[in-house]
Order: C-alpha cells, then structure tokens, then sequence
C-alpha cells in the first residue's frame, strides 16, 4: 500500500551521473511515492529508456513494454473514478474530462514534480541532449511507472498512486473545466505525436448578415488530411473545425488498426 504521509524531500544528482545504478536513489524514489517494491528490476526497468539499452550488453530491458501497459492503466483507473464520481455525465463528456487528465501536459507536470527525469537511465547521446528534461522522456517513465507498480503490488498500488499523483484532490468540483475541451490544442498536441506538419486554419466561407455571420474555417494537417467546421466566430468554427478533424483521424486509426 502506498504511504500517503509527506514525501521525503528529493536530492537531485549530478548532472549526467546514472543514479538508478545506485540504491539509495531507488529508495529515494520509493521514500517520494510511498511505496517499497518488492522486486526493485520492476522500478528500474520503467526508469530504463531505450539509448540506456542499446549502449550497453546485458539484459537490461527498456520501459517501452511498461509505458505501454501503464497507458492503458491509467486509462482504466481514470475512467473508473470519474463515471464513480459523474454518474450523470453522458459518454462524451466522460471522455472529454478524461482526455484532460491523462493529456501530455498534465502528465509531464506531474512527472517534473516528482523529479523523474532525474532518475531515468539515459545513454551517453540522450544524456548530452538534455533528455532528462525533456517532456515526453518524463511522461513515458511516469506511465511506465504506473505500470511497474501493478506488476509488482496488482491493482491496488497503481489505483492509490493514480489518486495521490494524478487526480486532483477537488475532482468534484472541476466537473465543467476538465469536461471543456481545446480542440485546437488537441490537435496540434497528435499532430506533433505522430510528427506530421502544423495543421494550417483558413476561412472558406462567410455567410448571414453583418451581425449574426456564420463562419465555415477548413483545417488542414496533409493533402489528404482536411475537415471543416462551422460557428458563429472565426475561433468557435476553428475549434469546431479541429474537432472534426480529431475524430476523421480517430476513424481512420480505427479502420487501419
């Protein structure tokens, strides 16, 4: 069961030094998130990113298979509190509040305020690009690590550490604000996971009288990449158009997956 007393305060290393090498940081990290794991490999393994692997000989395994796991977790885990805390919400906005929680940049805060970039075992490369700083290095470890917790303690475990770490403490009563979405900022955030170009926003259409116009805004991500949204403001057809197209390419996932 994780301890949900104050954190130990968290000793950063040297710049550059591979610290999950040493024990007493593997119990520094433990002391922060309240839990001892029975099998320490399971915490290494989700600290061990794949320039780690590739530099040395061994059986060192990389956190990509956890992070995995991890994701579907988390999903499953924030899923479960909110229909148990919203049992009047309708699917979509459901949805909406949990794309907000388990979104990249909710989650590399949590992982910079826990200090895991500082734990990770990076290769020599990795370490000289600033890799322990880099966002998306944090967030695949803190999913990782959400993962290396159900392997070693089962559901339980992750669940409390989801809820201490996670979940904001007043989930109640962020009801509207985690269930509104910016469709805008959705996009560009899949956009740059899947290493496409900018999505480019431009007004096809202007209709209705001067004081009550309707706006049709197309967005594209590629050639064959496009939607249109329309709204009574350039900004609320831009973020309908997004929207259009966030759910083109969720179809389209669906269909080729």
């Amino acid at each position: 069961m994780l301890n949900t007393g104050p954190a130990s305060r968290l000793v950063h290393p040297r710049p550059g030094k591979i610290i999950c090498t040493d024990p007493q940081y593997i119990d520094r990290l433990q002391n922060l998130i309240g839990y001892r794991f029975r099998e320490p490999n399971h915490l290494v393994e989700a600290l061990t990113h794949s320039s780690f692997v590739s530099e040395i000989s061994g059986g060192s395994r990389d956190n990509e298979q956890l992070e995995f796991l991890g994701d579907s977790i988390l999903n499953f885990l924030v899923s479960v509190r909110l229909t148990d805390t919203f049992p009047q919400y309708e699917e979509g906005k459901l949805s909406r509040a949990r794309s907000s929680l388990v979104a990249a940049p909710h989650l590399s805060t949590v992982a910079a305020q826990l200090g895991l970039g500082e734990f990770l075992r990076l290769g020599r490369g990795e370490e000289k690009t600033g890799g322990r700083s880099k966002s998306a290095l944090r967030v695949n470890a803190l999913e990782a690590l959400i993962a290396a917790l159900y392997r070693d303690g089962g559901l339980n475990p992750a669940r409390e550490f989801v809820e201490r770490f996670i979940l904001p403490e007043d989930l109640p009563v962020r009801a509207e604000a985690l269930s509104s979405v910016d469709y805008k900022s959705a996009l560009q955030e899949r956009i740059q996971a899947e290493r496409m170009v900018p999505a480019e926003y431009r007004v096809v259409e202007e209709s209705g009288p001067e004081h009550q116009k309707i706006f049709t805004v197309e967005v594209r991500a590629s050639e064959n990449l496009k939607a249109a949204g329309r709204g009574g403001s350039k900004k609320a057809a831009e973020q309908n158009a997004a929207q259009a197209l966030l759910e083109r390419m969720d179809r389209k996932v669906q269909i080729d997956g």
